[in-house]
């Protein structure tokens, strides 16, 4: 994103710090529940470090989820063994009863465990900091849960459109203070995740997604001049071409299912990240090979991140991560 050219193309993987690795499981289990994992330093910045630590991947992640924003907010945010993450479903009478002032004061844990990687890793190693995109957060908040087309969130938005910006904005802002935050606490650059921006129509996509999300850009950008920013709206197919001067973000998260042509002329417009299929991974061998030697013909004399073009899966082989940094180092 600073138009440093490097000889092999930088390199690291969503959700790498995670349950492919046994020493995450055995934090886990130490740490009792995922919040407590996220919310105390010690175990976050273990967490983080764990994956530089064994495959020297050149940026650190901030380990924590994009689901402390509603938890901050006062939401009742849990994560339950087998079933993911569980909030209370929001009413529009609940919107007013969120509680933005208190974003920082809750957060502080998260942004100690930020100073305490900045300070552990190499000079060379990055820390990307995060948030989740309104949309995507809003989806959660409103349904309770993950659903496969998240249709609690977009009937909401159908039938209470005002209402629904009003939680975008409020979502926008407090991601915006977040981020902020993570930057003066030692973050490089931060990733904005819009996980469910596919399922929208074209003018949805336009409210609910590119809007929040420049909003958050602007925001950011008034407190931290040129602060780099990655983002990841997944699965959005055509909508991909605009998404970046909309939104105003440096780097382009691609997912897998890009065809190759569509993401080289991305790249003419800047960086992109990704968007080797995490089920390549997960396989090994020659398909793996293959998938990581396409995307370093085709993206690799411009600017890129290599990374997954979605988080890396629990049951992919430790030795498969090192044949794919081998491949792409060697």
């Amino acid at each position: 994103m600073k138009g440093i050219q490097t000889e092999v193309p930088p390199v690291w993987v969503m959700r790498q710090a995670g349950r492919y690795l046994p020493e995450y499981r055995a934090l886990r289990e130490k740490a009792g529940g995922f919040l407590d994992l996220c919310y105390t330093p010690e175990f976050a910045i273990e967490a983080t470090l764990q994956p530089i630590k064994r495959f020297g991947f050149d940026a650190a992640i901030l380990f924590s989820d994009i689901l402390v924003i509603p938890d901050a907010l006062g939401r009742s945010v849990r994560f339950d063994a087998g079933h993911g993450p569980q909030l209370d479903p929001m009413s529009i009478d609940d919107i007013d009863g969120l509680e933005p002032e208190n974003i920082i004061n809750h957060l502080k844990p998260v942004l100690e465990a930020v100073e305490g990687i900045r300070s552990d890793l190499p000079a060379d190693t990055s820390l990307l900091g995060f948030c989740g995109a309104p949309w995507t957060v809003a989806t959660y908040m409103i349904a309770g849960h993950g659903t496969p087309d998240q249709a609690p969130a977009r009937i909401f938005a159908h039938q209470y459109p005002e209402a629904f910006e009003r939680l975008l904005n409020i979502i926008a802002k407090c991601s915006a203070e977040y981020l902020v935050a993570q930057f003066r606490a030692g973050a490089d650059a931060v990733q904005i995740f819009d996980s469910w921006a596919s399922v929208l129509d074209q003018d949805q996509f336009e409210k609910w997604c590119t809007r929040p999300v420049k909003k958050i850009v602007e925001l950011v950008r008034r407190e931290i001049d040129n602060a780099p920013i990655i983002g990841f709206p997944k699965g959005i197919g055509s909508f991909y071409q605009d998404y970046r001067s909309h939104t105003d973000i440096d780097m382009m998260g691609l997912d897998w299912a890009m065809p190759m042509s569509f993401a080289k002329k991305l790249q003419e417009q800047g960086p992109v990240q990704g968007n080797l299929d995490p089920t390549r991974l997960i396989a090994g061998g020659r398909a793996l090979d293959e998938g990581v030697d396409v995307i370093l013909e085709q993206l690799g004399n411009g600017p890129l991140v290599f990374n997954l073009g979605h988080g890396i899966t629990p049951q992919t082989p430790i030795v498969h991560v090192e044949q794919m940094l081998k491949r792409i180092r060697g």
